[in-house]
């Protein structure tokens, strides 16, 4: 089980019958609003409050690493595009979609829906 609290840090719970053994992941600095695992359960995103947009691979990475950084206006969802776990999508307050390449955070493709998101 993966968690985030408040502060940014993602835990790591395993839990096995009545007993777990909790372990501290990563420490993005940001309040985490979303996890959001690969269809293949090897890359897990982290979206921040903040709109940073953060890659985890568990179980061998030690960090997150910053993939994305918002430009204009807060993220505020990223997901897989699947098949796979090469590519991500993402919303910001902006309106602004974008497709990203997960190895190296490059924008492949952006459309603008010319109307501002609301955060909820």
């Amino acid at each position: 089980l993966y968690f985030s609290a408040q502060g940014g840090i993602l835990f790591f719970y395993h839990i096995k019958d009545l007993q777990y053994e909790m372990k501290i992941c990563a420490d993005v600095l940001q309040p985490i609003t979303s996890l959001i695992f690969s269809p293949d359960y090897t890359v897990l995103l982290l979206v921040t409050e903040q709109g940073a947009v953060y890659t985890y691979k568990p179980p061998d990475s030690e960090e997150a690493v910053k993939l994305l950084d918002a430009c204009s206006g807060y993220f505020l969802a990223a997901d897989f595009l699947t098949p796979g776990n090469e590519y991500c999508v993402s919303v910001a307050t902006s309106g602004e979609v974008q497709v990203w390449f997960l190895e190296d955070g490059t924008c492949l493709s952006k459309l603008n829906l010319n109307m501002e998101v609301p955060v909820t």
